[in-house]
């Protein structure tokens, strides 16, 4: 039984066919309950997210895993196997390390990414479709990525607008808790800004916004983390004093902050500082602004050269965690190796026991008769010898015979460095 990795991402096809074979978490549990009960392929986790759907199964044959993402999906076999990539074993191994830890990522080093993988090896379990091994091989990448997160440097830098934005934030005031931020617009850039921001642990956002009901569905994503309250578009110059962090992504042609508006702000602030941050193209925020004493303005370029430097140590750090994860990779490999090996000499010795107890049976069964005990412990010791070393002896000569001479000489020389430990040991 091999363990494979078989599936598509951002690099190996197209969004419409990410889209295609991508599983919302109800069709997924459906799908796996019908595995765990069949025949064969009852020993998977599927991960799927935007980005990409991979299957990781215990199994004897690939195809079978690509012919049941190919039926689950409704989508021709051939056209599927075009984009698909597949790993077995140890490389297998590698790359469920390297996604767990954001290394195989769009953006290098993302985090969101090993919370999907667990909750991909949750779900797999409630359908009963996750055997002890593969949980192990799970776990063990479970705890790469912590190390990669923890040891290496590839997630601590911002390289998304949205965490640069709150990074900026954490700079200029170290309290997030004691923060009241204003998202002027509710647009898809603001919504990241305002997620991180929450997830930081700001005290307030306050959301201002045109349109009533797509300021409030901002509102509900974050409530959970933060106090929220929505004001009026038409109220915007009127409650700036009441931020400390304003970030501004409108789509507006024309500016809606202005000079004068955050000048009567800070004065009713008591000039206690503010960060501005205005991510619009064409720009929400008058340029002078930035001459107010108390006040820092950042723009799309300022941020985008840290995003761009960040995004550099990040790539830099990821080599030492593409060499963290090969060690861990490696190391798991052997462990199971060393597992199996248990496995079979517990066998091996199970069945050395079996003979030892006919050999024995039949020795006392002789010696109850009256026969001599010399010969019948001569005869016991030869008998249980020859069965003993009967399996070696077929090794050897299939080794012997074998095209490669390799076996033969490898199995020679163990041989010989027991029977001299042996000889070693009776000095």
């Amino acid at each position: 039984m091999s363990f494979f990795a078989l599936g598509v991402n951002h690099q190996t096809a197209s969004v419409e066919l990410r889209e295609k074979i991508a599983f919302n978490p109800e069709k997924l549990s459906a799908l796996l309950a019908q595995q765990s009960h069949a025949e064969y392929l009852n020993d998977m986790v599927v991960v799927s997210t935007c980005n990409r759907t991979e299957v990781y199964a215990m199994s004897e044959n690939p195809d079978m895993v690509l012919n049941w993402l190919a039926q689950a999906n409704h989508i021709d076999v051939k056209q599927l196997s075009n984009h698909v990539y597949r790993y077995e074993n140890a490389q297998a191994v590698t790359h469920l390390m390297r996604v767990a830890s954001g290394l195989d990522s769009l953006m290098l080093g993302e985090p969101q990414i090993l919370g999907q993988v667990k909750t991909a090896l949750s779900l797999a379990k409630d359908a009963e479709t996750v055997s002890s091994n593969l949980n192990r091989i799970f776990e063990y990448a479970f705890y790469a990525a912590k190390r990669v997160r923890s040891e290496t440097a590839v997630g601590s830098h911002a390289v998304s607008m949205g965490y640069a934005v709150a990074q900026l934030a954490l700079q200029v005031f170290s309290k997030p808790e004691q923060l009241t931020v204003m998202m002027v617009a509710a647009g898809e850039m603001n919504s990241l800004v305002a997620k991180h921001l929450a997830e930081m642990g700001v005290g307030k956002i306050i959301i201002c916004n045109r349109t009533r009901s797509r300021a409030e569905a901002l509102a509900q994503e974050i409530a959970h983390r933060a106090e929220v309250e929505i004001i009026d578009f038409a109220q915007l110059a009127e409650n700036l004093h009441r931020a400390d962090v304003i970030s501004s992504c409108t789509g507006s042609l024309h500016q809606v902050i202005y000079f004068k508006d955050v000048k009567a702000a800070l004065k009713k602030r008591k000039y206690k500082q503010m960060l501005l941050v205005d991510l619009a193209v064409p720009r929400d925020i008058e340029a002078k602004v930035e001459s107010l004493d108390g006040v820092y303005l950042y723009g799309v370029d300022d941020l985008q050269s840290v995003i761009d430097e960040n995004l550099a140590q990040r790539r830099q750090a990821a080599v030492e965690a593409e060499v963290m994860v090969n060690q861990l990779a490696t190391e798991l490999v052997i462990q199971q190796k060393v597992n199996l090996a248990g496995a079979t000499i517990h066998a091996y010795r199970a069945h050395g026991e079996s003979l030892r107890q006919e050999e024995l049976a039949l020795a006392l069964e002789r010696l109850q008769k009256g026969e001599a005990a010399e010969q019948v412990l001569q005869e016991f010791s030869y008998r249980l010898t020859n069965k003993l070393l009967h399996p070696t002896s077929i090794l050897l000569r299939h080794a012997a015979t074998a095209e490669d001479p390799a076996y033969f000489e490898m199995l020679e020389r163990e041989l010989a460095g027991v029977a001299e430990k042996r000889r070693k040991s009776k000095r």
